[in-house]
């Protein structure tokens, strides 16, 4: 039986902490028999991890997602000392990306796929020449095999818990296509006596599912109303 490991420093990834190919993995939707790849390099020179790849939309009909996530079953973030979330992007592509958290690890299906979960996510956009991106707890909205939930199936993110992160990058139905390429420098905490992210003139908010959805798969359109901006974000 695996336990638990506990994991309290404002770095997510990177700053203090190397980032690690191992702790990393695609979700694309290929899942979905779609043909859309990505990957995670990093630059140990750096100490940054760039998501890039090709986010095909004709396969699936308009729809299409690639993504990277954490691996581990066994580490947990403690959030609660924060107010949110801050990502240094020393480079990017103008493309809107996703970032998502989930508090549950659903069990396996008979075909060895994981199963659907509730999963917490905001929608960003980072001008070329790059920024840093605040997002507070409140903007990130919980959602269902890429469909918006009501409070999360009756409940809040458990910021005391959460137990995967991951990136993403989605057509919204042939609104987005091609090569797409994030460099991160790191995520990490919003100190709660300084995070003052709404006095920010930039930020963003919104979208993710877990196991490979599209958001709003079967083709209604999508609803990115709750946008934040960030700094050089929109």
């Amino acid at each position: 039986m695996s336990t638990s490991m506990s994991y309290t420093s404002p770095y997510l990834f990177g700053g203090p902490h190397p980032w690690s190919q191992s702790t990393w993995t695609s979700t694309d939707d290929r899942v979905r028999g779609g043909a859309s790849h990505s990957s995670l390099q990093i630059n140990k020179t750096t100490n940054t991890a760039t998501f890039h790849g090709t986010l095909d939309i004709t396969t699936l009909g308009g729809a299409g997602f690639a993504s990277q996530r954490t691996t581990s079953t066994t580490k947990v973030w403690d959030l609660t000392p924060y107010t949110g979330l801050e990502l240094s992007i020393p480079k990017a592509d103008n493309k809107i990306y996703t970032l998502n958290l989930k508090d549950e690890l659903p069990g396996k299906r008979p075909d060895g796929r994981e199963r659907s979960g509730v999963v917490w996510e905001v929608d960003f956009k980072v001008q070329g020449g790059g920024g840093r991106v605040r997002v507070g707890w409140e903007d990130f909205r919980p959602t269902y095999r890429g469909r918006e939930v009501d409070g999360g199936e009756g409940r809040k993110l458990d910021l005391r818990g959460v137990r995967r992160v991951g990136i993403m990058v989605r057509s919204f139905f042939g609104e987005q296509e091609g090569e797409f390429e994030l460099e991160v420098e790191w995520i990490k905490g919003i100190q709660a006596e300084t995070g003052r992210y709404r006095d920010d003139p930039d930020a963003t908010g919104e979208g993710y599912e877990e196991d490979g959805n599209e958001k709003g798969w079967d083709d209604e359109e999508s609803n990115r109303s709750g946008w934040l901006s960030c700094c050089g974000i929109f």
